[in-house]
């Protein structure tokens, strides 16, 4: 683990420790996120008494669009058309909710101010976005993440209605493989992501999807500002 003296350098990702910390310290902001993004590695830390963490575990936990899982239980809520869902129309408002959702063995939140605006800025560059699920007009479910060349970075999400949240994720993960996605990372492991059809992908095969993923950022001449 090392302390990020520059706040746009970040340390090589094989450098992580076996938790997947790779450093603290540096700078929120829609160019260190959009750095730290193209190389697997994101910020996640508690804001009251730690500096900004950077992450890169290795293997990885992903979903891949196409092998998203949709149970028997899940289709009348696409048949029926019990949610109605939107994308990009209130990022923050999906950020906060995400914010003030409780989550077990945790103290707080990582989701500060910082983050907010941080991620923020990002998503006016076009490189965030947002699923939001309605319900009667409601918010009821959502999250958001890093939209950035063919991968979706996952953040956070949030349920007020039962399987809000999930229909969200199964509508957005169908947009993704429409839009070819290579693949969308969860981050961290999770019951809830495994019965959506996550896995496990080694150190060797992330990383050729980092690279193609960087390729494509070049070709297209994709950058923040």
């Amino acid at each position: 683990m090392e302390y990020m003296g520059n706040p746009y350098i970040f340390p090589h990702p094989a450098l992580a420790d076996g938790q997947g910390v790779l450093a603290f310290g540096g700078e929120l902001d829609a160019i260190s996120l959009f750095l730290a993004y193209s190389h697997g590695i994101f910020p996640w830390y508690n804001h009251i008494y730690e500096p900004i963490f950077w992450w890169a575990p290795a293997p990885r936990f992903v979903i891949f669009p196409s092998e998203v899982v949709v149970t028997k239980s899940m289709r009348p809520y696409f048949n029926q058309a019990k949610f109605t869902l939107t994308y990009d129309r209130c990022f923050e408002a999906v950020m906060r909710q995400c914010q003030n959702v409780w989550r077990k063995g945790q103290q707080g939140t990582w989701i500060d101010e910082n983050m907010i605006r941080a991620y923020s800025e990002l998503f006016d560059a076009g490189m965030a976005t947002s699923a939001e699920v309605w319900q009667e007009g409601k918010l009821v479910g959502g999250l958001y993440g890093v939209k950035l060349g063919k991968i979706f970075f996952g953040e956070s999400m949030f349920t007020k209605a039962s399987n809000a949240s999930k229909f969200g994720f199964i509508s957005l993960c169908h947009k993704l493989e429409k839009e070819g996605f290579l693949v969308i990372d969860c981050q961290q492991p999770n019951d809830h992501l495994r019965s959506l059809g996550g896995r496990f992908i080694s150190a060797d095969k992330w990383n050729s999807y980092l690279r193609t993923n960087r390729k494509y950022l070049v070709e297209n001449d994709i950058w923040p500002l």
